[in-house]
C-alpha cells in the first residue's frame, strides 16, 4: 500500500468525520452562547483536515524526485499557530472578568482532532472527540451544580447620592448573599451623578433579583450586570 496515496472515498470520509466532530462540538458552544459557535468549529475542524489531507497527499508526485524531502508536519504545525491566534480573539475581559477561554480551548482542540483526521488517526480522533464532550457538557454541568455555586458579576450602578444610600446599596447586595470583591467609585463629569463599579460574587440565578430590589431605591437611576 502507497502511504502517499489516498482515494477519493476516504478522501471524502475524514472530510465528513471532521464535519460532525467540529459540528457537534460547536453546538454544545452555541447552545453556551460563545463567541465561536456551531459554523466556526465546523470550519475549524475541516480546515485543519484539508491542511493534513495536503501535507501528507497533497506533493505525493514529488516523493520521488531528487533532492526532494516530504515533512507533512510542517503545515500541521502552522495550522496550531495560526488558531491560536483565533482562539484569542473569543477571549474577552471585562474588568476582572475573564470569558471565552473554555472556547478559545475548544477551538484549538478542534483544531488538533480536525489535524489527526486528516493523518488517518481515526481511534485517537475519536476518543478525543468523546473526552471533549464530556468535558464541555456533562462535567459543566456538574461543575455548576457541586462547584460554581456562585459567579462573578460586574455591577453598575449610576446614583445621585444622598447621605446613607452606598451603606444601603451594600446591605442588599450582601443580604443575598453576595460578595463583594471590589467598589469603584466615579463622579460624573456633568451633574452630581455618581457611577458605583462593584465586583461582586452572586449565587446563581440571583442577579435578577438583586437587580429589581436595587431599581426600587430611591436615588437608582440606571443599572446593569454583566
Amino acid at each position: 500500500m502507497n502511504p502517499w496515496h489516498i482515494d477519493t472515498l476516504h478522501l471524502t470520509l475524514r472530510l465528513l468525520m471532521a464535519v460532525v466532530f467540529g459540528g457537534l462540538i460547536g453546538f454544545e458552544r452555541e447552545m453556551s452562547n460563545s463567541a465561536a459557535g456551531l459554523r466556526t468549529h465546523i470550519l475549524v475542524c475541516v480546515g485543519s483536515t484539508l491542511v493534513m489531507l495536503i501535507s501528507i497527499y497533497g506533493f505525493a508526485d514529488f516523493v520521488n524526485e531528487v533532492n526532494v524531502r516530504i515533512d507533512p508536519s510542517r503545515l500541521a504545525a502552522q495550522v496550531i499557530t495560526g488558531v491560536g491566534f483565533l482562539g484569542a480573539g473569543t477571549i474577552l475581559t471585562t474588568g476582572n472578568v475573564i470569558k471565552g477561554l473554555t472556547t478559545a480551548a475548544s477551538v484549538w482542540v478542534v483544531a488538533s482532532m480536525g489535524l489527526a483526521i486528516g493523518a488517518g488517526f481515526y481511534y485517537p480522533a475519536a476518543v478525543a472527540f468523546v473526552l471533549v464532550i464530556l468535558s464541555l457538557w456533562v462535567l459543566n454541568k456538574a461543575e455548576k451544580k457541586f462547584i460554581r455555586l456562585k459567579k462573578q458579576h460586574v455591577l453598575k450602578l449610576q446614583i445621585v447620592d444622598h447621605p446613607g444610600l452606598l451603606a444601603h446599596l451594600s446591605t442588599i447586595i450582601t443580604n443575598n448573599k453576595a460578595d463583594i470583591r471590589k467598589m469603584n467609585v466615579d463622579m460624573e463629569q456633568e451633574g452630581a451623578s455618581l457611577v458605583l463599579v462593584y465586583t461582586v460574587m452572586l449565587p446563581r440565578g440571583s442577579a435578577s433579583s438583586i437587580v429589581e430590589q436595587l431599581a426600587q431605591i430611591e436615588g437608582v437611576q440606571k443599572i446593569s450586570i454583566e
